[in-house]
């Protein structure tokens, strides 16, 4: 095992917080991966382990690509996947980003590397990222998601419990890993339109990012990705605009999750009723103040 994973060095974290990001499965639109790597950019993230992956991969399905160096000296570029560290901006303590490629083989071992090391460094936290295709149109914010079945963690996290049943991919693996080797963990999920599954969603990259930013309280500037988002929407609104289905179907979606935000905005009976008891409590200790006060 210890061969697999190699570690370079071994720098000293505060507190630290692993945060995985994978291409393949998990990864619709590229939106975790892109906000992985946007991550480790702007944080100037150094890499000190990796995991071989000599015995993670079948070669065939995911193949090694051929590079040249300078124009001349070919060069194989295995599939990844590396550790990174970084102090966290405005929060205290120091991050550990794992960056990789879903594996095709031997998933319990993988998923028993990562809990190796975020063990050995005293990993108090580990938020796996992920895309997901899904029924939102490219012109309004990505929606998140945020989930874990801790539910001092939900509670503290503002997430949901996790109540998903079906196939899975390594972060749903890796979750479950964590969790048997007592390690917290939560997942955060971005919607991608599913009619522009093939084309990176920097927007969802965005989401996935300012979402983090607020689950660490850290701060991260997304001046890169707010301009990448731009440009995307105005590139994929061009291209829906060619085709009159498709631009009816996108308006369709727009005006659905426009709705929903209405809905959303308008306070339920049961909220207001607590508001309402809320008032008049804090109006009868006001009242009873006040003739407290006249009283003396």
């Amino acid at each position: 095992m210890t061969e697999e994973l190699r570690i370079d060095a071994r720098p000293s974290l505060e507190r630290p917080v692993l945060i995985a990001a994978f291409r393949g499965w998990n990864d619709g639109g590229q939106g975790a991966s892109l906000a992985g790597a946007y991550l480790a950019q702007a944080w100037a993230a150094e890499q000190f382990a990796e995991i071989d992956s000599e015995g993670f991969y079948d070669f065939q399905s995911t193949r090694p690509m051929v590079s040249l160096v300078d124009g001349v000296t070919r060069q194989v570029d295995w599939p990844e996947n590396i550790f990174l560290h970084a102090p966290l901006p405005g929060g205290g303590r120091d991050v550990i980003l794992l960056l990789g490629v879903e594996p095709s083989l031997r998933w319990r071992t993988f998923c028993a590397h990562v809990t190796e090391l975020a063990t050995s460094f005293g990993v108090e936290l580990v938020i796996t990222l992920g895309s997901l295709l899904a029924d939102v149109p490219h012109t309004r914010p990505a929606p998140v998601t945020g989930s874990a079945t801790d539910p001092e963690l939900v509670e503290q996290l503002g997430l949901q419990a996790s109540r998903y049943e079906g196939p899975t991919g390594i972060v749903g693996v890796l979750h479950d890993a964590c969790g048997h080797a007592g390690l917290k963990v939560a997942s955060l999920w971005a919607a991608v339109p599913h009619y522009v599954s093939l084309t990176p969603s920097p927007r969802a990259a965005k989401a996935l990012v300012d979402r983090l930013a607020e689950v660490l309280e850290a701060d991260v500037d997304t001046a890169e990705l707010d301009e990448a988002a731009e440009a995307y929407s105005q590139q994929v609104s061009e291209a829906v605009a060619a085709d009159a289905e498709t631009s009816s179907y996108v308006e369709e979606l727009e005006r659905r999750v426009d709705e929903i935000a209405a809905e959303e905005s308008i306070p339920s009976g049961d909220s207001i009723a607590a508001e309402l008891t809320k008032y008049l409590r804090e109006r009868e200790n006001g009242t009873d103040d006040d003739d407290v006060a006249r009283d003396q």
